[in-house]
């Protein structure tokens, strides 16, 4: 019997192995992820100027136009897609080596923040260095380094985790001066997403499970001691605890009571896009902290949904490419792709419980999607390596070389 093989001529084969190699390529990055972030801010940027269309008519942002919102976002996520884009260029094994570095430098723009008539102050807080056009929250530079920073430090000392000297205390030390800067601003909602990424990075690569417990316990008391020490921090929990107080509604919890208010009025399905209430001068920052609560009263429970199942997708995401950079002795890459998860997540899950009166009221954005350059900028840059990670994991599977 014979078996007949077809034959390619060489203009055949050419294509075929030209079809095959545009396939390679459209494989070499995670699209949907891709996409998923791409939605987000645009979904983001829709309901920004949503919530800032009638700021105008206020005397505070009477100089402004309708649009000056939707304008400046639009011009962030352009500009963060450009520095994602850059990022996504560079090698992982450049950020390890970079990781120091970049850790010590955000350490000195956050004291440059407290120099006077260096750092700018807004409502009390001073959290950002003016540079004319822009504003730069160091705070947020911070939340993507210290992923790396934690993230080199762990597979630097991985044979000391389980020691007390070597492997806790100077990443301990390290992290501690960070909150005493951010303490200092004050911005105790940075704090905590820094000590979680940091906690949840050295928590995977192996710290011994007793220091870990106990730095817990440690901070579980600071975190308490500084709530208890500040007047202004003790009353806004208490408003928290009981919002519908008239003093506690017409104070410290107005913000809670009326984003609880703009919940209950979207229902299912909410009342429209562009229909909310809460957001004509009721709602304080309602295009920055409380955009969730502006999605709630017009897309209703369904559209809190979608928002909810957009970041629970892209942080399984982040763990998955984590997971799989380990699987190939990608160390550092995986700690990094699991930290910028937990960065994403937690960040989220604080913006969502505070909208929702899960937590108390913390001065964090909804990555992504909240109006903000810093914000957005940062975090377009940390999934772009996240991306770079997944297409590294890609290349070294298929047998290629990085």
């Amino acid at each position: 019997m014979k078996f007949a093989f077809p034959s390619f001529s060489g203009a055949a084969a050419k294509k075929a192995v030209t079809s095959l190699d545009q396939r390679s390529k459209m494989m070499a990055y995670d699209q949907p992820l891709v996409w998923v972030v791409v939605l987000l801010m645009l979904f983001g940027m829709v309901m920004v100027y949503s919530a800032s269309i009638s700021l105008p008519d206020s005397p505070k942002y009477a100089r402004y136009d309708n649009a000056h919102f939707l304008t400046r976002q639009a011009m962030f996520i352009s500009v963060s897609l450009v520095a994602g884009l850059l990022a996504f260029r560079v090698r992982i094994e450049t950020w390890q080596k970079l990781a120091p570095y970049l850790f010590v430098a955000t350490l000195i723009l956050l004291v440059l923040v407290l120099v006077p008539g260096v750092g700018k102050g807004v409502n009390g807080a001073r959290r950002w260095l003016s540079f004319k056009v822009f504003n730069l929250q160091p705070s947020e530079l911070m939340k993507l380094f210290v992923v790396l920073y934690a993230a080199d430090y762990t597979v630097r000392k991985q044979q000391y985790m389980h020691k007390l000297t070597k492997g806790f205390m100077p990443m301990t030390l390290a992290i501690g001066f960070v909150g005493l800067l951010l303490l200092l601003e004050p911005d105790l909602g940075a704090f905590g997403v820094i000590v979680c990424i940091a906690m949840g990075i050295l928590f995977l690569g192996g710290i011994n499970g007793i220091w870990f417990g106990g730095i817990g316990a440690t901070l579980v008391g600071i975190f308490s001691m500084v709530i208890i020490l500040s007047p202004w921090r003790r009353e806004r929990i208490f408003a928290y605890l009981n919002p519908w107080d008239e003093e506690n509604a017409l104070g410290k919890a107005y913000q809670l009571s009326h984003s609880l208010i703009a919940f209950g009025r979207g229902e299912l399905f909410g009342v429209g896009l562009g229909g909310s209430v809460e957001k004509l001068h009721y709602l304080p920052e309602a295009h920055t902290d409380f955009l969730l609560a502006v999605i709630g009263e017009e897309l209703g429970f369904v559209g809190v949904l979608v928002v909810v199942a957009l970041f629970y997708w892209l942080i399984k995401r982040a763990f998955e490419i984590g997971r799989q950079a380990i699987a190939i002795d990608l160390t550092f890459a995986g700690l990094t792709a699991k930290g910028i998860g937990i960065w994403i997540g937690v960040q989220a899950f604080i913006n969502m419980g505070v909208n929702l009166g899960l937590l108390p009221t913390k001065g964090l954005t909804l990555p992504l999607m909240s109006y903000g350059g810093s914000g957005v900028l940062i975090n377009c840059i940390g999934l772009a390596i996240l991306l770079r990670i997944d297409y590294e994991n890609r290349v070294l599977m298929r047998g290629g070389r990085i």
